[in-house]
């Protein structure tokens, strides 16, 4: 990680980004959150009040998946965007991310296979094929889109270095496509029937263009580390004020507005492409990038201490948790089958679930 001395030129002086550490452990701990409450709400009752509650409350960790997507093109961006060798770069880049994706699909799909997950396919290598062009397995759809984010890195690095005097215009410019765009998704898309289109087109998570206003606004973050920085510290009780009103929002959002008022099925009333989370998953990076200033300032005191070991080494393995974490959901989804408890338990379970999981993941990375 870098620290970025003046804006538009890369730094002469490196030095490491403690906060850039918490911000990784952070949002790979959400992540793995959202995916154990989706555990949870498998196996609670779909009719039941308190399988209503925890699709509503996981709304509030939504943006740690927007989050994540910031992140890549943070650090992406900070450590190649004066390298303009894009051929080394794809080579480097898919060279590590390739072999990744075709491993760990085969090992999701198999666990999933051994666990009863899903039932053995007839034709085992053609399916297999099928998910990994489709991404669909155990949320390996990160893997594909940060292979795209690979193929038009080029692209992004050209814009900022063509307007070098132009970075917010692109920003917001950027901001106002996604906000576009997520209304789109949500107001007009998901009621036309877009199945025979190419899956790409229609299965919006693995799409890198559904993502792009967070990939662009970690790569201004990289470039304008130290503006942001102070423009953050100046306005933080109103980010914080805000981020606490969207935050809460989410539940009269979910219930009143997209089940209440628009009629929206469950699936459609908790989408992340909507402006509401849109613009709440960006007030959110704000609040943690501030957060992750604060760890920093903290550590410079502590570097010994058990919390910076933690930290330090979670981020330093972020992406083993997210690889490993099908271990630990899979494990918490066989053990909630076992047992069959009342829903309201369940609920309250919650949070000891994903300790598991994130323990599981944490040790086996």
């Amino acid at each position: 990680m870098i620290d970025l001395q003046q804006d538009h030129t890369t730094p002469r002086k490196r030095n490491y980004l403690y906060e850039v550490d918490f911000m990784r452990i952070l949002f790979i701990s959400g992540v793995l959150l959202n995916h154990t409450v989706n555990i949870f709400t498998s196996a609670m009752n779909s009719t039941s009040m308190s399988y209503d509650d925890l699709r509503s409350i996981r709304l509030m960790i939504h943006f740690s998946r927007m989050g994540f997507m910031f992140m890549s093109g943070l650090v992406l961006t900070m450590n190649y965007y004066n390298n303009h060798n894009w051929r080394r770069f794809w080579k480097k880049r898919f060279n590590g991310s390739i072999w990744t994706y075709l491993i760990w699909n085969l090992i999701i799909f198999s666990l999933s296979i051994f666990f009863g997950v899903m039932h053995a396919p007839h034709h085992f290598l053609i399916t297999y094929v099928g998910h990994l062009f489709q991404g669909d397995l155990q949320y390996m759809y990160y893997l594909l889109v940060t292979m795209q984010l690979y193929l038009v890195f080029p692209i992004i690095t050209w814009l900022f270095h063509k307007w070098p005097n132009h970075h917010k215009q692109l920003l917001v410019i950027s901001f106002i496509v996604q906000l576009a765009l997520t209304s789109l998704i949500k107001y007009k898309l998901w009621y036309v029937d877009t199945s025979h289109w190419p899956y790409w087109f229609h299965a919006y998570s693995i799409n890198v263009f559904t993502y792009q206003f967070f990939f662009i606004f970690g790569a201004y973050a990289s470039q304008h580390y130290n503006e942001l920085t102070k423009f953050v510290n100046k306005h933080i009780k109103i980010i914080s004020i805000i981020f606490a009103g969207l935050s809460l929002g989410t539940i009269p959002f979910y219930h009143i507005l997209n089940l209440g008022i628009l009629q929206l099925n469950s699936d459609h009333a908790r989408s992340a492409y909507q402006p509401y989370l849109m613009v709440f998953d960006t007030v959110a990076i704000l609040f943690i990038f501030w957060l992750g200033k604060l760890y920093a300032s903290w550590r410079a005191t502590h570097p010994a201490a058990l919390f910076s070991r933690v930290i330090g080494t979670g981020a330093k393995i972020s992406f083993g948790i997210y690889l490993d974490q099908i271990i630990g959901l899979l494990l918490l989804e066989w053990v909630l089958a076992q047992l069959s408890l009342p829903d309201l338990l369940l609920l309250l379970l919650v949070p000891i679930g994903w300790l598991f999981v994130l323990a599981i993941s944490f040790i086996i990375a």
